[in-house]
C-alpha cells in the first residue's frame, strides 16, 4: 500500500504542479521548456510505474474491503467507462461537437473513469487509487476554469472528429473488456 500512496504522490504532485502557473513559470525559466518537460515526464513516469506496481502489490497481497458494491453497480461501471474511452479519444481526435461539448475531454474522462471503478470497487486501494484520480480531475478543471482556458470550443454540427471518437473509442472500450482479466487481472464480465 505504501508503494501506491507513494506513486500517488509523485504522480499527482507532478500533474499538480502544472495547475501552479506561477511555479510552473518557474521551473521552465530554471530548466528551458525541454527540460522542464523532460522532468515533467520523468517523475510522471516513475510514479504512474510506482502506481502500477503498488496496485498489483495491493492486489497480490489481498483486497482490504471497505464495502461490497451491488451488481448494478459494476453494470453501470461498463457503459461509463465506454463515455470515458470515447472522450480519452475525442481529446486527440481532429475538434467536433463531442470534443466542445465536453471542453477539457481528457478530464472529463479521468472523471467518468474513476468513478466508474470507484461504482465496482469497494476495497480500500481502489478507492484510495480511484479516488485520489477522480479528486484530482476535480482539482485540475476547477484550476483551468479559474486561469480562463475555456477549452475545445463548440462546433455547430458533428464532424469527422466525432466519428472517430465514437468509433475508436468503442473498439477501444471492447478491447479493454476482452484483455482487462489478462493486463488488470480482473474479469470485467
Amino acid at each position: 500500500m505504501a508503494i501506491l500512496i507513494l506513486g500517488l504522490i509523485i504522480f499527482l504532485g507532478a500533474h499538480t504542479l502544472t495547475t501552479l502557473r506561477e511555479t510552473r513559470a518557474g521551473l521552465i525559466a530554471r530548466f528551458g521548456e525541454n527540460g522542464y518537460k523532460g522532468l515533467y515526464s520523468l517523475v510522471s513516469a516513475v510514479g504512474l510505474i510506482l502506481m502500477v506496481y503498488g496496485f498489483g502489490s495491493y492486489r497480490a497481497a489481498g483486497y482490504i474491503p471497505i464495502w461490497d458494491p451491488p451488481v448494478w453497480t459494476r453494470h453501470l461501471a461498463i457503459p461509463l467507462v465506454w463515455l470515458a474511452f470515447i472522450a480519452i479519444i475525442a481529446t486527440y481526435a481532429p475538434p467536433g461537437k463531442i470534443k466542445g461539448w465536453l471542453h477539457h475531454p481528457m478530464l472529463v474522462a479521468i472523471k467518468i473513469w474513476a468513478f466508474a471503478h470507484l461504482l465496482a470497487n469497494g476495497d480500500l486501494g481502489g478507492i484510495l487509487l480511484f479516488g485520489s484520480l477522480l479528486a484530482w480531475a476535480v482539482w485540475d478543471r476547477i484550476a483551468v476554469k479559474k486561469r480562463g482556458d475555456l477549452g475545445a470550443p463548440a462546433s455547430a454540427s458533428f464532424t469527422k472528429g466525432d466519428a472517430i471518437a465514437v468509433i475508436a473509442g468503442t473498439i477501444a472500450a471492447g478491447a479493454m473488456v476482452a484483455i482487462h482479466p489478462y493486463v488488470i487481472g480482473v474479469p470485467v464480465v
